[in-house]
């Protein structure tokens, strides 16, 4: 394994662009929460956003799911927010779920998520925040 490098702009720009459906791992149901509040970005700028968290059952009168494999249509993107340490399980749930890429927030780093995303050949996006690079690489709005 060589060590891990976030992927560069222009595969980033890719992602962002051809992808329409987001899986949230840690996604509050507090709107007060960082991950509450991308999430709404998220939806704003048109993709379709999953929650995953199996201590809620609905946000925001939408359903809550417990885990990415209930997720009724496949998954482009799983932005994680969680703990690094509970990264490499969540590699692990997308990899299981069919999911095309893994986006873990800002300061979400392991090794051995990297290294299981690497063997799995899926894009694994760490410690970069998906809303700040949505803005940075200027992706338009799908709702435009």
């Amino acid at each position: 394994m060589t060590a891990y490098q976030s992927p560069a702009d222009d595969t980033l720009r890719q992602l962002l662009t051809t992808a329409r459906t987001i899986a949230v791992i840690g996604h509050s149901d507090r709107p007060d929460r960082p991950s509450y509040q991308i999430a709404q970005f998220l939806r704003r700028v048109g993709y379709r956003v999953y929650p995953i968290n199996p201590a809620i059952t609905t946000i925001d009168g939408e359903p809550c799911y417990p885990s990415l494999s209930e997720v009724p249509e496949p998954i482009d993107i799983v932005n994680v927010f969680r703990r690094s340490e509970y990264l490499p399980a969540a590699v692990d749930e997308a990899i299981g779920a069919g999911a095309k890429s893994v986006w873990a927030q800002l300061r979400i780093r392991h090794p051995d998520a990297a290294a299981s995303a690497e063997a799995a050949g899926i894009l694994l996006v760490m410690d970069l925040c998906i809303k700040i690079e949505h803005r940075r690489l200027a992706i338009p709005s799908m709702l435009q």
